[in-house]
This record gives structure tokens, sequence and C-alpha cells, in this order.
């Protein structure tokens, strides 16, 4: 793999966790990134807690738009990490460019039961996680790694 190296998040609705996802790789990742993210059943709109939830950590989220995965599958990609359980439980279409596949598993604020301030919480420890996650695979030496222990690393990055 050579640099920009191109991620693409999903999940089921691209309206939360991917969308944060793709907007924090987009912010720490600089040039060496590309960072696309996209969702099975696209919700059509970037829920709000998405710019609340990355308002502390100074990323914008003005930028996101909820997107088909049909509209990303096409593009050759090096990483692709899943952000639910569903998602990663269901059969991807034959990616271009092999990608390496990684598993994320976070919860969805969206769904979060509670009041609107037990969610934005919860939005707030994903953005935490994710902007965690996510600097973590932007130190990794990708150049110079086999695509098997980015894997390896990937999965060890999300583990609890």
């Amino acid at each position: 793999m050579s640099p920009p190296f191109n991620v693409l998040f999903l999940c089921t609705a691209n309206a939360c966790r991917s969308s944060m996802a793709e907007a924090i790789l987009r912010h720490v990742g600089g040039d060496r990134f590309i960072a696309h993210s996209a969702g099975l059943s696209p919700a059509g709109f970037v829920h709000p807690l998405v710019a609340l939830a990355l308002q502390p950590l100074g990323i914008s989220a003005s930028d996101l738009r909820s997107k088909a995965i049909e509209e990303v599958a096409s593009l050759s990609h090096d990483v692709v990490i899943t952000l639910c359980d569903t998602v990663a439980c269901v059969l991807v279409p034959d990616w271009v460019g092999q990608p390496v596949l990684a598993h994320w598993s976070l919860p969805d604020p969206v769904l979060y039961p509670g009041t609107k301030a037990d969610r934005l919480i919860v939005a707030e420890e994903v953005a935490r996680k994710l902007h965690g996650f996510i600097g973590r695979l932007v130190a990794l030496p990708l150049e110079t790694m086999p695509a098997g222990e980015i894997r390896d690393v990937l999965f060890e990055i999300g583990q609890p």
C-alpha cells in the first residue's frame, strides 16, 4: 500500500458512527488518508448528534452526508472498517482492490434508550473512542506492513 490510504467506514444507516469516523479520519489523517463512509440502509441524513459529539474534539461535521454502500463500492479501498455488528455479519460485495477488512463494535448513540442528554453522552463516548482508534490507525507504518499484519493490528485496536 502506498499513500494516500483509502479507508471506508461502514454502519447500517451512515447517520452517526461511520459519519463520525469519516470526519475524524479527515481531521487527523491529513493528506496520507482519504476517508469515506457509507451505510447498508442509509438514513439519508447525518444525525445532529454527530456535530454535537465532534465539537469538543474540534472537528467539523459540516461536509458529511449519508451515503449508500453502492455509492462507494466501486472505489478502491485499502481498508474497510465496519462499526456495527449488524453490518459486520452481512456479506459485503467483492471489494475493488481487496482491502483489509476490520470490525470495531460500537453502540449506536441514535438508538440508545433514554433522553436526548443520555444519547449525547453515548455519542461523545463513541466519538472519543473513534478518535483514539483512528489515532492509532494513523500512527501505523502502513507503507511497510503486510495486509495480514494490518488486519491483526486493526482487530486489536477495536478490542475493549
